[in-house]
């Protein structure tokens, strides 16, 4: 994940002081920290299950509802991987939650929306971004006329400078005029 604001834990012990570092760079409790602990736990095979456990994307997908029907799946895994590999560690997890969750702000999760759409890593949406992200989205349900009329249709109402390539400012203010944004892009903490 992002090092701007991610926190590493060092031991295996969900101590007091592990609790504070994890809550003064999260939007979490010391109870919801635990909560996400105890979820991590449940997924994670046996050996993994402790504070510097690693899970396989594919496991993840699999075993949290919340990810398993989502079309983006694997690509917020990848986001949310700070190895880049096919694995979160605790403390990836740990951001995931915490970016997801309904208390974290708009921006941020503005910020981790626009990386899981960035397919290709240039910090631009462009025509590719876009095809895969409408791919995810519809599947094959779209013929390729289709699909090419929509993104068309996306990059003009949103690249405002018309360089063909939607930027991280202009998909910034495309969410703002979507007032339901931040109730969608979050996972409970159960």
């Amino acid at each position: 994940m992002g090092a701007s604001w991610s926190c590493r834990s060092g031991d295996d012990e969900l101590t007091r002081e592990k609790l504070d570092a994890y809550q003064n760079c999260t939007y979490f409790t010391h109870g919801e920290i635990k909560r996400v602990f105890d979820k991590f736990k449940q997924i994670a095979p046996v050996e993994e299950r402790h504070l510097k456990g690693k899970i396989m994307h594919q496991r993840v997908v699999n075993e949290m509802s919340e990810l398993k029907y989502n079309p983006f799946n694997e690509r917020i895994c990848k986001v949310f991987s700070s190895e880049g590999n096919d694995y979160l560690t605790f403390d990836d997890f740990l951001d995931m939650m915490s970016v997801f969750s309904e208390a974290a702000p708009r921006d941020l999760k503005a910020t981790y929306a626009f990386r899981i759409y960035d397919f290709n890593n240039d910090n631009m949406l462009d025509f590719d971004d876009l095809h895969k992200t409408l791919e995810c989205l519809t599947g094959d349900k779209l013929e390729p006329a289709e699909r090419t009329r929509v993104i068309q249709k996306v990059l003009k109402e949103a690249d405002l400078d018309s360089d063909d390539k939607i930027s991280f400012v202009e998909f910034e203010h495309v969410i703002s005029r979507a007032p339901d944004f931040a109730n969608t892009f979050h996972i409970r903490l159960i």
